[in-house]
């Protein structure tokens, strides 16, 4: 489904015109129903990963651009991460246990990572050498617009992403409570069998896993 279509099933289904519902609106209905949904659904299409080269000496590194979520970190023994190296996933601790741990000012190689603001991770010790690090996280990806006209969400899962645009719609209509209700619904329901696949299906392995199987009722 593309950026027209979407809107036009916007229109036809609150059966309200362009004066009314205008581009503008309607891009606002977008908008926060792909927020909605990125953050009901952890979707493999927005798994990252970013590698960079730490500082000596410097506690802090830059969060990779438009990060919603930072899954895990790792950090290699060297400054690489070929062959010979080691991979040491850093444990998450609080900013207080951060500073309070780097209060003596040794260096070493990180075992400890916080996220001490928006953009930024704080290391501890303070790295005492340029090892390699590894930052997996959830990107926030660009949304659905007349220049980006197709997205994961509007291709791999164009009902769930109509059905959160409608009740955005209906909510800002002010239009009937049982419409609403309805759309809720079936956007509850289209997120159900959306997770399923995401973070069911596509990670788990039939051969060690099983073939997955409905529960009776």
């Amino acid at each position: 489904m593309t950026y027209d279509e979407l809107v036009t099933k916007i229109r036809d289904y609150t059966e309200v015109d362009a004066n009314v519902l205008t581009s503008t609106i309607v891009n606002g209905f977008i908008q926060d129903a792909e927020f909605r949904l990125l953050r009901d659904v952890d979707s493999d299409n927005n798994r990252r990963y970013d590698t960079s080269n730490l500082v000596n000496g410097q506690r802090f590194i830059d969060i990779p651009p438009n990060t919603l979520v930072i899954r895990s970190a790792q950090v290699s023994d060297g400054t690489t991460f070929n062959a010979g190296t080691t991979r040491t996933f850093l444990e998450k601790r609080d900013t207080s246990f951060i500073s309070e741990f780097n209060s003596t000012g040794e260096g070493g190689q990180p075992k400890y990572y916080a996220n001490w603001d928006e953009n930024t991770i704080a290391l501890a010790p303070i790295p005492d050498n340029t090892y390699a690090i590894q930052v997996n996280y959830i990107l926030k990806p660009e949304g659905l617009s007349s220049t980006n006209t197709n997205t994961y969400l509007s291709d791999e899962f164009p009902n769930g992403l109509l059905y959160a645009c409608l009740v955005e719609a209906y909510g800002f209509l002010k239009g009937p409570a049982d419409m609403l209700q309805f759309y809720e619904q079936k956007y509850t329901q289209s997120v159900q069998g959306f997770l399923a696949e995401q973070v069911g299906r596509r990670r788990r392995d039939e051969y060690q896993d099983g073939v997955p199987r409905l529960s009776k009722q």
